[in-house]
């Protein structure tokens, strides 16, 4: 697997890529009573042309909870379907834009909120990712298999992919 660092625009294009291609990744928050990190399934909402990552939650779930402690938190997304995985470090900041609540609002967020679009613990999570790092083969899971087969047999330098930062 080759390294292919990416900067500015395109770390940003690649980070919106595998965000999009993916949808539910891990959130991971640091609770202040634990050492361990604390991750649940998000569904992000949309990937914005800096590269920040937005999400609908309730603000009283555990994830509001851990983040006004610390507003520190890790992303995990993988595909194993394509073997494309991103991990990325960031800070969350917290509002309740309504302009972004009206435009996030869709059947599955309607599902969380009974109350609808007004309900008074709808918050909006916006993720400023600060360190990215990615592995992406471009293909499946399968070609990728027998790409590393016959780079094991025959010993050439056959591509299987590529990883790298994204410094964004």
């Amino acid at each position: 697997m080759s390294t292919e660092n990416l900067y500015n625009q395109e770390a940003i294009e690649k980070l919106k890529k595998i965000v999009d291609q993916i949808d539910i990744g891990m959130l991971g928050t640091y609770p202040k009573d634990s050492d361990y990190i604390h991750a649940i399934p998000m569904s992000r909402q949309e990937v914005d042309e800096k590269g920040n990552i937005w999400f609908l939650f309730s603000s009283e779930s555990e994830t509001h909870k851990h983040l006004q402690d610390t507003t520190k938190v890790s992303l995990l997304y993988s595909d194993v379907r394509n073997y494309s995985f991103l991990s990325i470090n960031g800070e969350a900041e917290i509002n309740q834009d309504r302009g972004r609540i009206e435009k996030y609002w869709n059947k599955m967020v309607e599902g969380w909120f009974d109350r609808g679009k007004e309900d008074p613990r709808i918050r909006v999570l916006k993720v400023v990712p600060y360190e990215a790092h990615y592995w992406d083969t471009k293909s499946s899971k399968l070609i990728t298999f027998f790409k590393v087969a016959a780079r094991a047999i025959t010993g050439s330098n056959i591509e299987t992919g590529e990883q790298g930062d994204l410094n964004l």
